[in-house]
């Protein structure tokens, strides 16, 4: 009896194609079960936005910063709806102790993108993270509940493209203080033994090239819409034009933040120059194939199918 009981609830809880079960990951990407997040029936669920920082014309560079570079900055513009329009304020990778945001004691504000905190909408935490910097003094910035409604990062920053600066290691965490002391350079070389070598290419927009242990891999964060993306990957697939150098292989692509991010394993001894030309003539040729539109072969439909089957959403 117990045992027919269970398939019976089992049965009840069954979910329709494009569904998400209860015990399933949310795909908010908080890390709880559905029926936790999203699927709460004991209050109202937390907001869920599948492209956070879209659209803005530093999207694509934001999220690699946001999940995939250790040690980068750019700086920001902010626009009128800031209430401090023109003041230019410091995008970081990565703050030390993971915090959202630091006002310096020079007034400085530096903003944080790898933080701790998920309340399922990365750009209105952002942008909540940033107004309550522009309103505190001095020290670490944070958020400890949800933000609720109000401007999202993309409403208080210009909409322009990020100027990228990848660092060698997190010396930029004390660019701007004098005596520094042992404990200071303790924790900078701590942090700087866990950064892999990351490069961004010169030739085209958000791809970067890392080595993670004995490994080197291209990882390029793509705008176009998913489907468009696939349809455009599978015809180069099936022309053998999707090699981005000798001995590259595309091996699969993560999901972060609504847009999709190319993943290339590279020869140990690659490099990033090697990369910035063919790169730059394989976004030629992308934009050619995604521009012939989502009708596809029967071969190409079958890549396109190994493509989709590839991904991982991180986020």
């Amino acid at each position: 009896m117990g045992k027919r009981s269970r398939n019976k609830g089992r049965e009840a809880v069954a979910t329709a194609e494009g569904e998400v079960g209860p015990r399933q990951p949310c795909p908010c990407g908080s890390g709880r079960r559905y029926k936790a997040c999203h699927g709460a029936t004991d209050g109202p669920p937390p907001v869920f936005n599948a492209r956070p920082f879209g659209p803005y014309a530093g999207e694509c560079d934001l999220i690699a910063m946001r999940e995939l570079v250790p040690a980068a900055t750019a700086p920001l513009t902010l626009s009128e709806a800031s209430g401090h329009a023109g003041k230019v304020i410091r995008l970081n990778s990565l703050l030390p102790g993971a915090a959202p945001a630091m006002v310096r004691d020079t007034g400085e504000i530096w903003l944080g993108l790898q933080v701790q905190h998920n309340f399922g909408d990365p750009g209105r935490d952002l942008g909540a993270v940033l107004l309550k910097a522009l309103e505190s003094e001095a020290g670490i910035v944070g958020l400890t509940e949800a933000p609720g409604e109000g401007p999202r990062f993309t409403d208080l920053v210009v909409d322009e493209p990020l100027q990228v600066t990848v660092h060698d290691g997190f010396e930029f965490w004390v660019d701007d203080i004098e005596d520094q002391g042992p404990a200071m350079a303790a924790a900078l070389e701590q942090a700087n033994a866990a950064a892999s070598p990351t490069v961004r290419l010169g030739s085209v927009d958000a791809a970067y090239w890392t080595r993670l242990g004995a490994k080197e891999h291209l990882r390029w964060v793509m705008p176009e819409p998913e489907d468009d993306l696939l349809a455009g990957l599978a015809r180069l697939h099936v022309s053998g034009d999707d090699v981005i150098a000798d001995g590259a292989r595309l091996v699969g692509m993560f999901r972060a933040h609504g847009l999709l991010v190319p993943v290339w394993d590279l020869p140990v001894g690659t490099g990033a120059e090697i990369l910035e030309e063919p790169a730059a003539a394989f976004a030629r040729a992308l934009a050619d194939a995604v521009a012939a539109g989502p009708e596809l072969s029967a071969e190409e439909r079958a890549a396109r199918s190994g493509l989709a089957n590839r991904q991982v959403t991180i986020r």
